[in-house]
């Protein structure tokens, strides 16, 4: 293979994250991006060497005969946010557990894979599951109608209105189609990432699982006129609030304001134009506070299967001990065990997720977490009380090798590990298991249905 030739072949397997191993009929192979076991595709050749192959996907030739006839989404094949609609939900389980097999049995071995593993849990809803959306104001072709949703599948620019999403409830559909059609009677441009003109940004929407409750949050830039800005928000935010159609509860209705380059919601100012900026929700006996830019698990029904797991993995293990819950978030995994432990101290490099993290602790009547504000790196030199016990659960990236090494120090029995990227878990694992530490326990937890992504639990122990 040259690079620039366009070849065809089958999809013989996929490997995290949604990385697909291609062969052609003459036996040649090449990874590509984007596709799913079993099709055949056409491919334009972009790094040929003996060691690797790469290309990108230029088209489906025939579909996977793991496929079904009609994909789950209306928008399946043009939206770029799922890539699993067009499989049944088992298949997509099978698929991820074994994207993480191939991962984790060279680390941990295929023995310890076969004693440990305990399989995926599915999540309690394939459809309708999330709680948080931030869509994109755009077009789908150049100088077309308004639009607002996700961006096009392999385009940077390009975004198309995602009014039937299968994976947000009613609730937040209308109020995308509600907000497209207000705004595009008002005739405002949209925010243009080459140009950095134009007015409409984002709209975030987020409702809780388990109250109901609704938060609506436009973010725009600033180049119209105070004046006609301050009559155009109060119309819009008078149409959410008088429709009568909501299942849910609208409870704040928000302007922020961005002016960043940066094609990300960044909050430089955030006006309440209706109720308040939070919302409630509930997960496993326990409420938590929510603020529009807060982080919170985006599937409160599967988080309460994840953090489950995770209980059952910690298990006897923090009864009252001293625990350390290492990038805790809003301190929801930290609450949910502190019954349990003598006390809990949770680290966060967010500051706006720690004060969220101690509103929540009171919330809830919890006196024995404390919830402190950095860099996990930097914060556990400073910390006094030794862990008895450890619950990490990092960013994407996983833990940054200095920390890792202060954590494996503490010589603690036992630790959990959350993870939210598979691979980043089996480079951290291979520290631990060669500093005298074993996994007991191992599991998946499937929180976005319809995409490649998956939960992982470890329950690691010191053997020396």
């Amino acid at each position: 293979m040259k690079r620039g030739e366009i070849v065809q072949g089958k999809v013989v397997k996929v490997n995290f994250p949604n990385k697909g191993i291609m062969e052609t009929a003459e036996g040649d192979r090449l990874r590509v991006k984007g596709v799913l076991p079993g099709q055949t595709v056409s491919v334009r050749v972009k790094k040929a060497s003996k060691e690797k192959a790469q290309g990108n996907l230029l088209s489906v030739d025939a579909p996977s005969e793991l496929e079904m006839e009609k994909p789950a989404c209306a928008h399946y094949g043009k939206c770029g946010g799922c890539t699993y609609q067009s499989l049944s939900y088992d298949t997509q389980l099978d698929i991820k557990s074994g994207m993480i097999h191939d991962l984790m049995a060279p680390v941990i071995s295929e023995d310890v894979w076969t004693a440990t593993y305990e399989g995926i849990k599915s999540s309690p809803k394939q459809f309708e599951y999330r709680n948080k959306m931030e869509f994109s104001f755009g077009d789908e072709m150049k100088d077309g109608p308004l639009t607002l949703g996700m961006h096009k599948k392999g385009s940077f620019y390009d975004v198309v209105t995602v009014d039937g999403c299968q994976i947000i409830d009613a609730d937040m559909r209308r109020v995308l189609t509600m907000t497209l059609e207000y705004f595009s009677k008002a005739g405002l441009p949209y925010y243009h990432k080459n140009t950095h003109e134009g007015y409409l940004r984002h709209l975030l929407v987020r409702k809780a699982a388990k109250t109901g409750e609704i938060l609506v949050d436009l973010v725009t830039s600033t180049q119209i006129s105070s004046l006609y800005e301050i009559a155009l928000l109060a119309g819009w935010k008078d149409a959410l609030v008088k429709c009568d159609q909501w299942t849910g509860k609208i409870t704040g209705i928000l302007h922020t304001k961005n002016n960043r380059e940066a094609d990300v919601v960044v909050d430089e100012g955030t006006e309440i134009l209706y109720g308040q900026d939070w919302f409630k929700e509930e997960l496993l006996g326990l409420s938590f506070t929510i603020s529009p830019f807060s982080f919170f698990q985006t599937n409160s029904l599967g988080a309460e299967v994840l953090y489950s797991t995770a209980r059952d993995f910690i298990a006897a293990g923090a009864d009252g001990a001293e625990v350390y819950d290492l990038y805790s978030g809003t301190g929801t995994i930290a609450q949910v065990i502190a019954p349990a432990a003598k006390h809990v101290t949770g680290v966060e490099i967010i500051e706006e997720a720690v004060e969220a993290a101690k509103e929540n602790a009171k919330l809830n009547g919890l006196d024995n977490c404390d919830f402190i504000a950095g860099d996990v790196l930097k914060v556990l030199d400073d910390i006094k009380e030794k862990p008895d016990y450890i619950i990490l659960d990092p960013p994407r990236d996983g833990i940054h090798p200095k920390a890792l090494e202060k954590i494996i120090d503490y010589g603690v029995d036992s630790l959990v590990y959350i993870s939210c990227k598979p691979t980043s878990l089996a480079r951290d694992l291979e520290v631990f298991l060669a500093r005298g530490y074993e996994v007991k326990r191992l599991a998946c937890v499937d929180m976005f249905p319809g995409t490649y992504h998956v939960e992982t639990v470890v329950l690691l122990t010191r053997v020396n």
